[in-house]
């Protein structure tokens, strides 16, 4: 490690191998502590370049647990996290919306390294048990329109770096990792991303997929349609920014957006929503993201369809049922 490193200090990259090779290392566990903190401490100084990015991704989706579900049909939406403004889980929630609009979803999440309460924070604190067999996890998708895949339980990197992520609360390479490398390998994903110019690497690396994809941005730093300021959506097709209005919404204050101090707190917040009880603004943003899903898809009509489909699922209590058959 210590020669790569002293390449890397050198204001060097890594080739696409290369990286690969360093993953599969740090899985194996072949550097110390303070070996990797400094290797991750690298791409805090700079962005990753997409080959850094692509083989890092290609160990992880090469030693992940295989998991075998039909997702032919099925969307994650996710979010790198990082971006430091610790809102209520967005994607989670409008995974449920989504689910509960009649749409297949294979959630991969973690619990949170740069934030108090992260997919698998507030889905454990609601009782959810996580889960890395198939079958059950088919029978979730089945009964609940929605199966959670926990990442370090298919990802053997992610939880050998786990608690590193943890103690430096930093956003790190690890982040953009996650939305990447969903074993379950989904048709359609909706990711939201921090950064613009990490927007732009994702896209050269998902338009040599045959999957679907589309990357969402809020221009005021967001990780997903925050409806604080303007969206930037991205597809194979082309990119365009929307406001809130164009979206059929109001927009909304960072301070109505916010999670709670702690995983309780959010929890609660969470259900709340579910409930029907969010408030208005709570509502927009999570209703928004949903619409947007679903529309990507191409299956539900055009986006005002999709938006109406996500208020009957939020409002007519199907997307709080995905949760409750999911939690059974």
């Amino acid at each position: 490690m210590k020669e790569i490193l002293q390449y890397l200090f050198n204001h060097h990259t890594l080739s696409k191998s290369e990286a690969k090779a360093i993953m599969i290392e740090i899985a194996q566990n072949k550097f110390n502590a303070t070996e990797v903190t400094a290797f991750i401490s690298i791409f805090l100084m700079r962005n990753i370049t997409l080959k850094e990015l692509e083989g890092f991704r290609e160990a992880l989706l090469q030693m992940a647990v295989p998991v075998n579900l039909d997702t032919s049909d099925a969307i994650d939406i996710v979010g790198t996290g990082g971006d430091g403004k610790n809102t209520i889980n967005i994607s989670t929630l409008a995974s449920f919306i989504v689910a509960g609009a009649g749409q297949k979803v294979t959630k991969h999440g973690n619990y949170g390294a740069s934030t108090t309460t992260g997919a698998s924070n507030v889905l454990e604190e609601l009782g959810y048990e996580f889960k890395n067999d198939s079958a059950r996890l088919q029978e979730d998708l089945e009964k609940a329109n929605i199966c959670f895949l926990h990442a370090p339980y298919f990802h053997p990197a992610l939880q050998s770096v786990g608690l590193l992520r943890k103690s430096l609360g930093l956003r790190t390479f690890f982040n953009l990792l996650g939305p990447l490398v969903n074993p379950a390998k989904p048709q359609y994903s909706m990711i939201g991303i921090y950064n613009l110019e990490i927007a732009r690497i994702y896209q050269y690396l998902l338009q040599k997929d045959d999957k679907e994809f589309i990357l969402v941005h809020g221009m005021d730093g967001y990780d997903e349609i925050s409806l604080t300021h303007d969206s930037k959506i991205i597809t194979k097709n082309g990119e365009e920014i929307y406001s809130a209005e164009d979206l059929g919404f109001d927009s909304v204050t960072p301070e109505s957006i916010k999670a709670g101090k702690t995983t309780q707190e959010t929890a609660k917040i969470f259900r709340n929503i579910l409930n029907g009880k969010g408030t208005e603004q709570q509502n927009s943003v999570v209703l928004a993201n949903a619409s947007v899903a679903l529309y990507h898809t191409h299956k539900f009509g055009n986006y005002d369809d999709c938006l109406l489909l996500a208020q009957e699922s939020l409002f007519g209590g199907k997307a709080l049922k995905c949760l409750e058959l999911l939690l059974d």
